[in-house]
């Protein structure tokens, strides 16, 4: 998994080279246990392998074209999911080269570049109403490419999406008779349902949303119209649309690094779900000890999103993150067992928006530097 990368002064475009022990990297960093990670991605290939359904693993939560070319030729991915047309280009332009844009994408300069890409690669993209579908068109057609297109219907997430039912198959009839359109499926994501932390409501959740997807699946089949795709479920459920008989593309994400905020999902054996582990971490420095009990570490609100809590610091549980500001976190220490320069792992609370704060993943093992990952997409957001 060893990449190379020019050897420039550390500190200076990148935290550390490669070899490095883990005390020796600049932080804050964001760092990879790399064995962890195999693991999940092992996981997953096969749960969804025994599942029978395919893995469309979503890059918005790593941004990197490095990992989705993991995730393909190890971690049985089909092809890859990510948000916004500017992720998609810098994912194909490293080498990527099946797409599912996870979300709509209108607007003219946006669908344009979106027909572009359907040059170099396979595109697929969501919909949620008739005048996208002339858009999308219209750009197709004048770039001579096809565009597979999923009706993205609201399962329950009150987000995106046309109305499960009639309004989903009026759609998926305007995108049948769209010219350079092709409808290839659903898309039934529920993307709130996969952090409700008890099992037992997140299953009645998704149970609700397969219900919706299922019933429009049956009056689109029964109107001459077929899924090749069903696609939807997340980290938290996957299981449980993996298992349903309706849904037979996952979208996964999260599983490969697993936040703080999932740490608190809990599978239906109260284990964490999935039993994947923790892989990503923002490694930190202690910068000052002002006084006993009290430590101010180095990664503060530029260095990890905490919109999904605060971060933990990993297998030391007699210390707690309690505050952050811009660049400082404020560490609580009651055995004093911290000191200047100490170096933290801390579990960020929201694993996404974090890996879009930083430039390069740290792959580490046997506490060294492995490899270093650019974040290929990082600010990719239009």
């Amino acid at each position: 998994m060893t990449q190379a990368v020019e050897q420039i002064e550390v500190g200076y475009d990148v935290p550390a080279m490669i070899g490095d022990r883990i005390e020796d990297i600049e932080t804050p960093a964001l760092i990879i246990d790399l064995d962890a990670f195999e693991r999940n991605c092992t996981r997953m290939r096969d749960y969804t392998e025994a599942m029978g359904v395919r893995l469309r693993a979503h890059a918005k939560t790593h941004k990197s074209a490095d990992i989705a070319r993991h995730q393909m030729a190890h971690g049985g991915a089909c092809g890859i999911c990510c948000q916004k047309v500017s992720e998609a280009e810098a994912l194909i332009r490293s080498g990527v080269t099946d797409i599912l844009i996870a979300n709509e994408v209108s607007g003219r300069r946006k669908v344009e570049r979106l027909a572009r890409l359907a040059k170099k690669a396979r595109i697929l993209v969501c919909v949620d109403n008739a005048e996208n579908v002339e858009e999308l068109s219209a750009a197709a057609v004048a770039n001579d490419v096809t565009i597979e297109v999923l009706v993205e219907i609201d399962c329950g997430a009150r987000r995106c999406g046309t109305q499960p039912g009639e309004p989903a198959l009026e759609l998926a009839r305007k995108v049948s008779v769209a010219e350079r359109l092709v409808f290839a499926g659903l898309q039934a994501y529920n993307g709130p349902a996969q952090h409700i932390e008890d099992p037992i409501n997140r299953r009645a959740a998704i149970e609700r949303s397969t219900e919706l997807a299922r019933k429009t699946i049956e009056l689109l089949s029964a109107n001459g119209i077929e899924c090749d795709i069903v696609g939807g479920a997340g980290t938290g459920s996957h299981y449980l649309e993996g298992k349903s008989g309706i849904y037979n593309e996952l979208q996964a994400g999260s599983y490969i690094f697993m936040d703080a905020h999932y740490g608190r999902v809990r599978g239906e054996n109260n284990m964490q779900v999935g039993g994947f582990e923790h892989a990503l971490f923002v490694l930190t420095s202690i910068m000052s000890k002002p006084e006993p009990g009290r430590a101010v570490c180095d990664a503060g609100l530029k260095a990890h999103s905490i919109d999904s809590g605060l971060p933990i610091v990993f297998e030391v549980p007699d210390l707690a993150y309690v505050s952050a500001s811009d660049e400082h976190g404020v560490i609580e220490d009651p055995g004093h067992r911290l000191k200047l320069n100490s170096k933290l792992r801390l579990i960020p609370g929201h694993c996404d928006p974090t890996c879009n704060l930083y430039d390069w993943f740290v792959g580490v093992r046997h506490d060294r530097v492995e490899t270093l990952w650019p974040v290929t997409a990082r600010g990719k957001v239009y």
